[in-house]
């Protein structure tokens, strides 16, 4: 059995205009809705075995606030530019190169790839994953590279400002 988590980054500012895009700090509103939806893994006793993050200051910060709050160390989280706006088909390669080892895998990236990429396993599609938003996937497989093909389930589906 393989589970994916796919996060969307929490709310960043736009107010420095001098930032490139990839450099937005989060908003305390992002802050406090990641760590809220963190609190809801940590309930469930769902913990990933290997965070990815997007290598944008926003996801990095929301992937950090997750490692703190899910006693996973942050010096492991890996930082990954294939998911800062390359395609969802970038995101399915690099599931794909992940461990077999690896039961449980958190993406932690931006929209739409990440809305695309959930929406390629959900049968009730998204419009799109709002930030701080969390979609876990089951799959019946041993093998990341199958999953594409494997049974698969969604125990749950996370809007932030619905919880």
């Amino acid at each position: 059995m393989k589970t994916l988590y796919l996060l969307r980054h929490a709310k960043s500012s736009w107010e420095d205009i001098s930032l490139e895009d990839y450099e937005r700090p989060l908003l305390n509103k992002g802050i406090k809705r990641a760590k809220n939806v963190a609190s809801h893994l940590l309930e469930r006793g769902d913990r990933p075995e290997l965070i990815i993050s997007s290598h944008a200051v926003r996801a990095y910060e929301t992937a950090r606030i997750f490692a703190k709050k899910l006693n996973y160390p942050e010096k492991e989280i890996v930082i990954d530019e294939n998911l800062y706006f390359s395609g969802s088909e970038a995101m399915e390669n690099l599931v794909y190169s992940v461990s077999d080892k690896i039961e449980r895998l958190m993406l932690v990236g931006h929209n739409p790839d990440m809305t695309n990429f959930a929406n390629i396993f959900l049968s009730n599609k998204l419009d799109y994953i709002p930030t701080s938003g969390l979609v876990c996937i089951t799959f019946e497989t041993d093998k990341w590279q199958e999953i594409m093909v494997a049974k698969r389930d969604i125990p749950f589906v996370i809007i932030p400002k619905k919880r």
